[in-house]
């Protein structure tokens, strides 16, 4: 798809619509500071970014800001340490066509799909074709700019590759009722959820634009997202107002069967004799030349393209399955993680002090500490270390978080399903060496990955 470059103009002859808008997301038009400099996000089609657009990406990084590089939790990118030539890195990453086909359209272009969409041997659809339409409309139509830039659609295909724990405002997954195709949906939630409702395969664009444009219609201006809405509106009148709008058909006996824990990583059988190979950004973090080997290696190796995913990892596909250890070797050679042993690769770690004024704590340089600690003890857990309370690194809640309250002291949370936020406080204000002793004095349990 061929983008517009909106990044020949200075900021102030672009559009109106390319100037700051109010919201402190960072997107591709809008670089947001922070204590490291600007961030610029850069959001992928379905989390697929080409081998020539990860050059470029790699070379605005080194040109124009710190060289630092950000895997998210949405299956995006980013940049960090921007510095005071905004529009030069802008105009990189637009020649490239890594931008919306309209300025307004950049903060609406949330919709995540498995990271093996397409490819995964036990999808049941192919969730593509749906997200490259819902990504035209959503950026080609004016009402759907009014949307917030964190309202998000999820888009699965019943893959066993998925991240079913983000929340999202409007979640459709791929069932198969009485032979024939079709999209169970729920409204504030995900596929884990009870669905509201269900229709068949070739109305699912019908009724993202329906369920949009419903929200759009009823919510005030500070209801953003969809949860706002239900907590005024029952979740029944909603759907029955959606109901004079597009077809809906019951859907209670479907229940989504649950993804496999994992699968991000290594080597993994696609649905051809092809495989592709995972693997992980320490701590979400990537650089230039990490990026470009990436980049080299699929046009090596894949089909010159590669593809994030919500575990701020990415993964490489349609390699051949007798190369396949040598490009995860090589993987592992650029810095990346290719294995769930290695500690590093289950710890999830927010910009924390160093980049952020939020921040209590220095969470990455913590997060290797933990990691060396863990790796002494011959564990794995899956934590997740927040710098404050927003939890920016995590979407979703991990088993164990560790939520900074000075510097090198946290307070430790154990998920609990019955409460919300982070869970169960367990101790206060530890160290990393603290929380050895404190994880020594446990047997192992559901924290062990």
């Amino acid at each position: 798809m061929a983008f517009p470059n909106f990044g020949g103009l200075p900021l102030n002859e672009r559009p109106s619509s390319c100037l700051i808008r109010p919201t402190g997301c960072p997107g591709l038009l809008r670089i947001v500071q922070a204590l490291d400099g600007g961030i610029c996000r850069i959001k992928l089609d379905g989390g697929v970014i080409l081998a020539d657009q990860a050059d470029a990406v790699a070379s605005a990084a080194e040109r124009f800001a710190g060289g630092v590089i950000e895997a998210t939790n949405r299956a995006n990118l980013q940049i960090r340490g921007i510095g005071p030539d905004e529009d030069a890195l802008i105009g990189q990453l637009l020649a490239a066509g890594l931008g919306p086909r309209k300025p307004d359209g950049d903060d609406v272009r949330n919709v995540m799909l498995s990271p093996s969409a397409g490819i995964d041997r036990h999808r049941l659809l192919d969730t593509r074709p749906l997200a490259a339409q819902v990504l035209l409309s959503l950026q080609d139509h004016e009402r759907f700019h009014e949307l917030s830039a964190k309202f998000a659609v999820q888009l699965d295909g019943g893959e066993r590759l998925a991240m079913l724990e983000h929340h999202h405002d409007l979640w459709l997954s791929a069932v198969v009722r009485d032979g024939e195709p079709g999209w169970a949906f729920g409204l504030a939630g995900s596929p884990l959820d009870e669905p509201a409702g269900a229709v068949p395969l070739a109305e699912g664009h019908g009724l993202v634009m329906a369920v949009l444009t419903l929200f759009l219609d009823l919510a005030r201006p500070d209801q953003t997202r969809m949860r706002h809405l239900l907590d005024e509106i029952p979740r029944q009148d909603f759907i029955a107002q959606l109901a004079r709008r597009v077809p809906l058909q019951p859907c209670t006996e479907w229940r989504r069967a649950g993804a496999v824990d994992g699968l991000h990583i290594g080597i993994h059988p696609q649905h051809d004799e092809r495989v592709y190979v995972g693997a992980v950004a320490p701590l979400g973090r990537l650089d230039a030349a990490m990026l470009r080997g990436v980049a080299q290696l699929a046009r090596e190796k894949g089909d010159a393209s590669f593809r994030l995913t919500p575990w701020q990892s990415l993964l490489l596909p349609n390699v051949r399955r007798e190369e396949a250890d040598d490009v995860l070797a090589r993987l592992e050679a650029l810095g990346l993680l290719g294995s769930a042993a290695q500690p590093l690769a289950q710890l999830i770690a927010c910009t924390g002090s160093d980049g952020c004024g939020r921040a209590l704590a220095d969470t990455k340089a913590d997060a290797r500490r933990l990691a060396d600690l863990l790796q002494r003890q011959g564990r794995t857990l899956k934590v997740h270390l927040s710098g404050c309370p927003r939890s920016c690194a995590a979407a979703h809640v991990v088993p164990a978080t560790l939520l900074a309250v000075a510097p090198g002291r946290y307070d430790l949370y154990l998920r609990d399903a019955t409460l919300p936020g982070f869970g169960a406080l367990q101790a206060r204000n530890l160290t990393i060496e603290a929380l050895g002793h404190w994880l020594d004095a446990r047997p192992r349990s559901s924290l062990d990955a």
